[in-house]
């Protein structure tokens, strides 16, 4: 199948028995490689693989609530999990390494995948090209990727200004979406370390000298920034993504410290070369080039690191409708990874530490808000409270503290006031209400990749310019 794009005879408008499904899973004994042939079969049934998990989580909530040991079961695994929150809590990152010396610093290559971004590209590109790195030691690729408006015109102005500055044009032939250009553009860059922005970022001229010196640690293949919203203060739903970043980058830097998955977030991730390439480069076949990425980092046992400071500014989107959207494709991404490499994992080829870590977060992030629906349904056909109460109230818990922790490790630079606290305290509550449209776009987003998964398109969010935001 072409990437990026869907075939006119959709294979997915019937479903296969699930013995095939079964028998096709069992059969898949290879490891991650670099051949396309090999990982376009990998790719493929994904919703036959979503209507079986579907079918387990919900027929097993169900059962829970029908057998007498399910309270006592229930009772377990948030005991399990709690203990889990609580070394995650407990874990305290170390400090950032020196800068380095002049001499020393690698070459960088700073890539944009950008199409139809008149409103914001030019800003982007006087940003990235006056970044405090010294002279002649990075480069910065634009790939326009067939734009139809008036971005082809200003890139031709900005190269004419900066000499570091390089664009690909893309065919309208050309495919494979944003992981395509990026692949494409990827043999003609000269960096030891690749970073990756998104054409509304915005960044701070000390960000390289800051975020360069943590790969001096030989296993650290990716690093992500933290992702800050630059137009939060607009209305209730820039505020809330303001606060879910700060939960975002707290919860993956405290997993990373102990050893667990770090995970990169597409606008402002860095990833050295040799990570990448033994990775096969961008995959070219999901929706979500970042998350599934971070999945073939660490089963090539490279680690990812996550930082609080510098960050990268990018717009919210600003209504309900726009935020579904967007959420939805990053729930279905973010679920593709675990069908796609699910028999790896459980080999455990990321090792127990890792293994065990991104487990626990399988469970609450997505098996929990999966199995709400049917536990809520069979808690009102038994006139009893639902069954999964527990974890729920555990995973809440654990979104207050995190928001609250991060929200204070972004202010650290700040005079910490008394009123902070309360401050603090408020958004974290408004914080918390936001969230919650995660549990309606997981179990929504299972059920409809078990009938029809997104097609493989470039998906992006449109950026405004924030004059506009």
């Amino acid at each position: 199948m072409p990437a990026n794009s869907w075939p006119d005879k959709d294979p997915y408008k019937e479903l296969d028995p699930l013995h095939s499904l079964l028998s096709e899973l069992s059969a898949e004994e290879s490891d991650v490689e670099t051949d396309p042939v090999f990982l376009s079969s990998r790719y493929q049934g994904r919703r036959r693989k979503a209507a079986l998990v579907l079918t387990i989580v919900w027929s097993g909530t169900i059962v829970l609530h029908l057998v007498s040991w399910g309270t006592i079961f229930i009772l377990g695994l948030t005991t399990i999990l709690g203990l889990h929150a609580l070394v995650v809590v407990s874990a305290q990152p170390g400090r950032s390494p020196k800068r380095m010396e002049e001499e020393d610093l690698p070459y960088v290559s700073v890539l944009v995948a950008a199409k139809n971004e008149e409103a914001v590209i030019s800003k982007l590109v006087q940003n990235l090209c006056n970044l405090e790195y010294p002279n002649g030691r990075y480069e910065v690729w634009i790939v326009d990727d067939n734009s139809t408006d008036s971005t082809p015109q200003v890139l031709a102005e900005l190269e004419q200004k900066y000499d570091h500055l390089k664009v690909l044009r893309r065919s309208p032939e050309a495919i494979g979406g944003k992981s395509g250009a990026l692949n494409q553009v990827l043999s003609l860059t000269k960096g030891e370390i690749i970073a990756v922005f998104d054409a509304d970022a915005q960044v701070t001229p000390d960000l390289l000298l800051e975020v360069i010196p943590l790969f001096q640690r030989e296993k650290i293949g990716a690093v992500q920034v933290r992702k800050a919203i630059a137009n939060a203060k607009e209305n209730f739903w820039t505020k809330g993504q303001m606060t879910e970043m700060a939960l975002d980058t707290w919860f993956q830097q405290q997993r990373a410290t102990l050893g667990g998955i770090g995970e990169l977030r597409g606008n402002g991730q860095f990833v050295r070369r040799a990570a990448l390439t033994n990775c096969g480069g961008w995959n070219e076949e999901t929706i979500t080039d970042d998350l599934d990425l971070t999945i073939r980092l660490h089963l090539k046992k490279w680690d990812i690191d996550c930082v609080f400071h510098p960050a990268v500014q990018e717009e919210g989107v600003t209504n309900a409708t726009a935020l579904w959207h967007q959420r939805n494709r990053w729930a279905e991404g973010g679920y593709q990874r675990y069908l796609d490499y699910w028999d790896l994992i459980l080999r455990n080829r990321m090792g127990t530490r890792k293994t065990w870590d991104l487990l626990m977060f399988v469970l609450i992030m997505y098996m929990l808000p999966t199995a709400t629906v049917p536990d809520l349904l069979m808690a009102i056909a038994r006139h009893r409270p639902p069954m999964l109460a527990p974890v729920t109230g555990l995973s809440v818990t654990m979104s207050m503290i995190g928001m609250f922790t991060g929200l204070k490790r972004i202010r650290q630079d700040k005079k910490f006031q008394a009123h902070t606290s309360l401050l603090l305290l408020l958004q974290m509550i408004r914080g918390n209400l936001y969230m919650l449209h995660w549990l309606v776009v997981m179990s929504s987003t299972t059920a409809r990749m078990s009938i029809r998964p997104k097609r493989l398109k470039w998906v992006k969010t449109v950026h405004k310019g924030m004059e506009k935001a």
